[in-house]
């Protein structure tokens, strides 16, 4: 839509300047709908040296997970961070000390995972303890991949301190900065520093392949099938399979002919709600569980139908819908259910999971490969609903009908309304619309119930934006 030779965007411009908005103001807010990538900024280093408490510094809240013992950061790994007018992703990484693959190995699992994937990075180090034998290692890897390193000298919490910094000039990373991430000294400086490291642009990104098979991430908790459902439809036994659960460490992708269609199929370790010290090699296969979600086109989330809808099922199918993938949930060991298990567990599918009632269902047996073949026309349907575009000028006629049968309440004496809107994007779908005043949570999920009754969508999320007419605005 944001094209600024296609003639329905100049038409579509001439009406936001005639309803009173500011024209760089629109380009900007299709740009953040369309979902412009971000540079990605990585914070690592050995454990418990304060990563997590300098990511909630940086991004302004308390996300990041933070224990006052190492190991402790969890699944979500990634957030959106702005300074000095600038926006960038940061991705927090977990540290463990000695596991079952050697301090190295698993140094390095999670470090070049981190680094591979960023633009720059942020290599945070205990003053108070001075460089290890761990850090050095770490040096070793940044060295490695070449990518801009920002020396961050944590536990800094005064003058006395800032003698312990200047020690670590003996790495090699040039200029150590003096941060206290729990009291926020010095993390103004860092941030600076951060932002030269940065490009404008993200130098790589997940992002999405262009052509080739399109891309399947298998995701789930441990021990669901995910591994038994890849080796039926390859038809044969290409993954490990064992009851332990956690057996699949890095993902597997595999070029796979289904419906007569090659698709390419990712077969990722499950995601744990925990991951303990021990278990670093599980932390690592979490994180490239999150990173082969952000690669695919479509999620495909198995549920075992054997035991009830956990927290941890719906907060796996969160991480799909807000990574923004198309989505289809497989119901795997269905033939196994007894009539009253079905009963309950289609109560349970209605209320659990309401919020992805858009989502297509298969039930399927990954054992035996009852209804496999229903997997690939869900597939596409999601696929069609996450690609789908509609026309500014029938999106516009749509949401007339929607002002005139159902105006937005009144609110302070006030009613504000959508003046007009268009689809920023696709994959998955993004509008934004532009209103007169402020538009309540309850009004926008109305918008997008409307929106999915009207033109489908199914197995995709939908993002709406919602941009307010400043009253500046019209006295231009």
């Amino acid at each position: 839509m944001n094209d600024q030779h296609d003639p329905e965007y100049a038409e579509f411009m001439e009406l936001a300047a005639e309803e009173g908005f500011d024209v760089e103001d629109v380009e900007g807010a299709l740009d953040e709908a369309a979902g412009v990538p971000l540079p990605v900024l990585a914070v690592v280093g050995r454990p418990n040296v304060g990563k997590s408490t300098l990511v909630n510094r940086i991004i302004g809240r308390r996300e990041a997970v933070v224990q006052d013992k190492p190991g402790v950061t969890r699944d979500r790994v990634s957030y959106e961070a702005e300074w000095a007018g600038r926006r960038f992703k940061v991705m927090d990484t977990g540290g463990w000390e000695q596991d079952v693959l050697g301090l190295d190995a698993s140094v390095a699992a999670q470090a070049e995972y981190a680094i591979k994937t960023a633009d720059a990075v942020v290599f945070v180090v205990d003053s108070t303890v001075g460089a290890t034998d761990t850090d050095e290692a770490v040096v070793r890897l940044l060295r490695k991949a070449g990518k801009p390193v920002v020396l961050c000298a944590n536990k800094v919490d005064g003058l006395s301190g800032e003698a312990d910094a200047t020690t670590l000039w003996s790495l090699g990373l040039g200029t150590p900065h003096p941060v206290s991430s729990l009291h926020g000294r010095g993390t103004g400086d860092m941030l600076d520093a951060v932002l030269e490291a940065l490009p404008e642009t993200p130098e790589q990104t997940f992002g999405i392949p262009v052509g080739g098979p399109r891309r399947i991430a298998l995701i789930g908790r441990p021990n669901v099938g995910k591994s038994s459902l890849l080796n039926q439809v390859a038809k044969e036994d290409r993954v490990v399979v064992n009851e332990q659960a956690g057996t699949t460490r890095d993902p597997v992708d595999e070029l796979i002919t289904l419906g007569g269609i090659t698709w390419k199929f990712i077969d990722t370790a499950g995601i744990r709600r925990k991951v303990h010290l021990q278990e670093g090699a599980d932390y690592y296969a979490s994180l490239r569980t999150a990173a082969a979600l952000e690669k695919a086109e479509v999620a495909v989330v198995l549920i075992d139908t054997s035991e009830s809808i956990s927290v941890q099922d719906q907060r796996i199918v969160t991480m799909a819908v807000e990574a923004g993938r198309a989505l289809v949930i497989a119901y795997n060991k269905w033939d196994t259910l007894d009539e009253e298990r079905r009963y309950y567990l289609e109560r349970e599918i209605d209320t659990e999971f309401a919020q992805v009632a858009w989502a297509p269902r298969v039930n399927v047996s990954a054992l035996t490969g009852r209804h496999m073949e229903k997997l690939v026309p869900a597939i596409e349907t999601a696929i069609a609903g996450w690609e789908k575009r509609i026309p500014t000028g029938r999106l516009n006629a749509f949401l007339g009908e929607i002002v005139a049968s159902h105006p937005h309440p009144v609110r302070g004496g006030k009613q504000p309304r959508i003046l007009f809107g268009t689809q920023a994007g696709a994959k998955p779908p993004r509008f934004v619309l532009f209103a007169s005043g402020f538009l309540e949570a309850g009004y926008r999920r109305f918008v997008e119930r409307r929106l999915r009754e009207e033109f489908g969508f199914e197995g995709t999320p939908i993002h709406i934006s919602v941009r307010v007419r400043e009253k500046r605005g019209r006295n231009k």
